[in-house]
């Protein structure tokens, strides 16, 4: 009588699908207020901070253990230091997540001998070590300065949507005791109707409104901008941050693989059928009974 079946192990969770990239809506009215916007917005201003703090960081280490490289604990700072950038790259490889939904893997040389100098030479020799110092200081000029600039545009018009609460607040005085209320998008050396003046002087409601419509157009659209930045920054980060490609991964890959053939030197559990055991054809030999 056969056994019956043991019962069916429940099936396992299913991993949690990864957020899609910052996306981009037709819908100009969307976008401004969508969360792949604001989503773009912390990461860069996040970079403005983190990115000061992790240039520094690893300058310093940098320069540290270049000035104790020929000394005798010249070998255990290199590791150290080492060490210290994978840390910093780490930092940046957790704010991918915000972009990407998922986290940059990373993967170092392993030394191939113990000892010290074994350790130095596979962290110095190894291509992540010096992309991720590559990003950390060589790239973070031209980053900190797009991303700033992007940022101060767009919370520039922001502000400006919110115009017609404020705009009677601030108080320009000018000579022969004239004092007005407004704001001034120009040069009025004499006052909004004084000669030299140039630009728009908010000074009134319908101006205001006028004002905070077109910055919200304005608005909207370079949400767009903010959005292709923050992917840009990102992509150039994942691209330094994540493991090095393998040249041989293909191969082996393929090597890895199982086979069209079956393993030689396997074992057949087909058991034999009943109908084959019988006396051996020619020898009138009555069969053996079977040890268990």
């Amino acid at each position: 009588m056969n056994a019956p079946a043991p019962p069916l192990s429940p099936p396992a969770p299913s991993a949690r699908p990864a957020a899609a990239p910052l996306s981009l809506h037709r819908n100009p009215l969307r976008q401004a207020w969508a969360a792949s916007t604001w989503h773009a917005a912390w990461y860069l201003l996040a970079y403005q901070v983190t990115g000061w703090l992790l240039l520094g960081a690893a300058l310093a280490a940098a320069c540290g253990a270049a000035a104790l490289a020929l000394t005798l604990i010249g070998l255990p700072v290199l590791v150290a230091v080492a060490g210290f950038l994978h840390r910093c790259a780490d930092v940046e490889r957790s704010r991918l997540r915000w972009v990407f939904g998922q986290p940059v893997p990373s993967r170092y040389q392993q030394p191939a001998a113990p000892g010290m100098m074994a350790r130095a030479g596979a962290r110095w020799k190894d291509v992540a070590t010096w992309r991720e110092f590559a990003y950390l200081t060589g790239l973070f000029v031209p980053l900190v300065i797009v991303g700033g600039l992007v940022l101060i545009v767009w919370l520039t018009l922001a502000l400006g949507v919110t115009l017609p609460l404020w705009y009677w607040a601030p108080v320009e005085h000018y000579p022969h005791g004239l004092a007005v209320h407004g704001v001034q998008l120009g040069y009025f050396p004499n006052g909004p109707s004084g000669s030299g003046a140039a630009g728009l002087y908010i000074d009134t409601l319908p101006k205001a409104l006028l004002t905070a419509v077109a910055c919200l157009v304005l608005f909207a659209l370079f949400s767009y901008v903010l959005v292709l930045t923050a992917r840009t920054h990102a992509t150039i980060a994942r691209a330094l941050l994540r493991p090095p490609e393998d040249p041989l991964a293909a191969a082996k890959d393929l090597l890895e693989r199982p086979g069209p053939l079956p393993p030689i030197f396997g074992r057949t559990d087909r058991p034999s059928s009943p109908a084959h055991e019988g006396p051996a054809h020619g020898r009138g030999e009555e069969p053996t009974a079977r040890t268990r």
